[in-house]
């Protein structure tokens, strides 16, 4: 049985993915280190609980809406 393992495919999406978490990294703490700059620790503190708390209030938004056309399907069966 001929195994040529994982392919250059696979390495290539892999090495993608790891760049794109990279520059992804360098944006987030581009961004924290200018809230840093520019408002010290408790500004810096308050900006990130206020992304984090936009981003959990726009994802609870989509899986309610979800979860109510969910629940209206299972309603008229």
């Amino acid at each position: 049985m001929d195994d040529d393992g994982l392919g250059a495919g696979f390495w290539l999406k892999t090495i993608g993915v790891v760049f794109a978490f990279g520059i992804g990294g360098l944006i987030l703490f581009l961004f924290i280190g200018a809230a840093w700059y520019a408002w010290g620790l408790l500004g810096t503190f308050v900006f990130v609980i206020g992304v984090l708390a936009l981003v959990g209030w726009i994802y609870d938004r989509q899986r309610s809406k979800r979860y109510e056309d969910l629940s209206e399907d299972l309603s008229t069966e």
